[in-house]
């Protein structure tokens, strides 16, 4: 399972993923943007 920390900057958004949900936490606390933490079974990489 990966998480998934999307973050929404003005028109657009930025996808970052990482192996754990605390690394994802850890960087939507430094975001200065609106964001939100999800979770797949998905790679982001084609």
């Amino acid at each position: 399972m990966k998480w998934v920390l999307t973050v929404f900057k003005q028109d657009t958004y930025h996808i970052f993923e990482f192996e754990t949900k605390i690394e994802a936490q850890q960087a939507q606390e430094h975001s200065e943007y609106p964001s939100v933490i999800t979770y797949t079974n998905l790679s982001l990489v084609a």
